[in-house]
């Protein structure tokens, strides 16, 4: 919806709108050799190089109209232009373009697996908005650039479906993420073995763009302190503390100590925010971890249905390196690793000073994953045995098989003296199932008992103060428990039907998680709350999806 006054702000055209004239990365190194294979290439941070276009019978599938507006400052009635999607398609670049590749690095399933680089994805250029927000857009599946490795540089409609609605999802659950404002699809077609069996078949190709405040990642860093490319991780890491980290200064000797340690909390609060939505990533590369602390890549992702601490998102994870218990361990170890990166920056002590901030951090990451939880429950404050009574709770979720998005709903809900009625419990499918389990009534006894010390702190001593309290509670748990989610079935019926040019269910789930904590008559009357189907607890993703 347009916001008062935005009339006039608003791009309805391509011809009105462009990039910044001067995208702030031209500051960095670019190679410029376009057509050569960068596999050995140093001391370049981007590889300029133009997008391939899709060419046969281009439509939109669906945009983000949030995105659009309070990014990009579009008019939703651009969507409606052929050049909108001839935009997508890289077809037409707006003017003030400079499309580039960025080269990176990585540890992969926790081996260092050398350069690796925007293999098919092209960042286009900047725009500062009318808010003063500078964003980079970029597009995926755009073709080859100089970092592809042995593909065609193209993305698929499938994955790019599920990258789409799990970008705009996150952000509307209040997870930080990057955005996707648009997607379009074409004729052209290329081969893919989804599971890697030996069994390739042709798909329709579909270019995703993307949004972001940067793209840099720890394998940015990586990738130059591995090679001994000193002087430019020294000019990089500057440039990412003037652009991005504004607090820290650089004239402080001790700045790359401080962009580390800020790098690092803001890393472990996402992964907090993770955990209490049960979002597991599937590829928890160096690679695909954001320097500023986003969701950065949405390939093979999972939302837990039935809560499992093994959960693994991606089948092709076959040791459940990257299950979603411990998400938390692996990304500790990968700042360990962009800690190593950022080494040939620090004097002796500075390297002391960072090998100590390295042994707070799993502490800290169970503080603010207990904190979420704890929110999850509806207490603001953290008292002893608090971290019993959650995993108590987990570990009953496990053992009955109850979803995990909708216990935590559910809970909210219902008052607790509700939580032993059967008639009410039978009007909760996911609880009624946790209150199977023979400890229920023992844990529904302490997290009342939890609920009435934190109570007393606010000194409700009456019953109209009490019930007061109980508005409270019920108000915090709504606020942080959805009651939807990107599930995978979902994605799955969107793509079936996406895949026969049907794209209402693509843009119906879309629009639905862009109020993921309110009940929508018609996604209840579809089921998107209800137990999910049988077929769906047998969904594999792979890293090709």
């Amino acid at each position: 919806m347009k916001m008062e006054g935005e009339a006039t702000t608003l791009k309805r055209n391509l011809t009105e709108w462009r990039f910044s004239q001067y995208p702030k990365y031209i500051l960095l190194p670019i190679d410029e050799n376009h057509d050569q294979i960068k596999s050995n290439i140093k001391n370049v941070v981007f590889s300029e190089v133009t997008p391939r276009p899709l060419e046969r019978n281009i439509r939109l599938v669906c945009y983000s109209e949030d995105a659009l507006n309070s990014i990009l400052d579009m008019d939703p009635e651009i969507t409606t232009r052929e050049e909108f999607a001839e935009f997508i398609a890289g077809r037409k670049l707006p003017y003030g373009a400079l499309p580039v590749a960025h080269r990176y690095g990585g540890h992969q399933y926790g081996l260092w697996v050398g350069q690796l680089g925007d293999g098919r994805a092209h960042i286009l250029g900047e725009y500062v908005n009318r808010h003063g927000d500078r964003w980079q857009i970029q597009l995926k599946g755009s073709g080859q650039t100089p970092y592809a490795r042995v593909h065609d540089g193209r993305a698929v409609l499938r994955s790019m479906v599920r990258a789409m609605i799990a970008a705009e999802a996150c952000h509307f659950l209040g997870i930080p993420t990057t955005r996707a404002a648009g997607l379009v699809v074409s004729d052209e077609t290329v081969v893919r073995d989804v599971f890697y069996t030996g069994n390739p078949r042709r798909e329709r190709a579909a270019v995703l763009l993307r949004l972001s405040p940067s793209w840099f990642r720890f394998g940015s860093l990586e990738i130059l302190s591995k090679t001994g490319e000193v002087a430019v991780l020294r000019q990089l890491s500057d440039f990412i503390i003037k652009e991005y980290f504004p607090d820290i200064h650089l004239t402080d000797e001790n700045r790359f100590i401080r962009l580390f340690s800020e790098i690092a909390h803001r890393t472990l609060d996402l992964v907090a925010k993770w955990q209490g939505f049960g979002f597991t990533h599937g590829l928890l590369n160096t690679d695909n971890m954001s320097l500023l602390g986003l969701t950065l890549d949405y390939g093979p992702f999972g939302f837990v249905d039935s809560y499992d601490g093994g959960f693994v998102a991606n089948c092709s994870d076959g040791e459940g390196r990257y299950a979603l218990a411990k998400q938390p361990d692996v990304v500790v170890w990968n700042i360990g690793q962009l800690a190593n990166a950022l080494k040939p920056l620090l004097t002796s002590s500075q390297q002391v000073h960072m090998s100590h901030i390295l042994k707070t951090l799993d502490t800290y990451c169970k503080n603010k994953i207990l904190e979420t939880f704890l929110m999850k429950i509806g207490l603001k404050e953290e008292r002893w045995g608090d971290e019993q009574l959650v995993e108590k709770l987990l570990d009953m979720m496990q053992q009955t098989g109850a979803d995990f998005t909708c216990t935590f709903r559910q809970l909210a809900e219902l008052e607790p003296c509700e939580m032993v009625s059967e008639v009410k419990l039978d009007e909760k499918w996911s609880l009624k199932r946790l209150s199977s389990h023979a400890s229920w009534g023992c844990w529904l006894d302490q997290y009342r008992e939890r609920l009435d010390k934190e109570a007393g702190n606010f000194k409700l001593l009456d019953a109209s103060s009490a019930g007061l309290f109980e508005d409270e509670r019920r108000r915090r748990m709504l606020s942080v428990n959805p009651v939807y989610i990107p599930r995978n079935w979902l994605l799955q019926e969107a793509i079936v039907d996406a895949e026969r040019d049907d794209y209402q269910k693509v843009r119906f789930l879309l629009d639905v998680l862009r109020r993921p904590y309110e009940v929508q008559p018609e996604a209840e009357r579809r089921g998107f709350s209800a137990q999910p189907p049988q077929w769906a607890y047998a969904l594999k993703i792979s890293c090709s999806t």
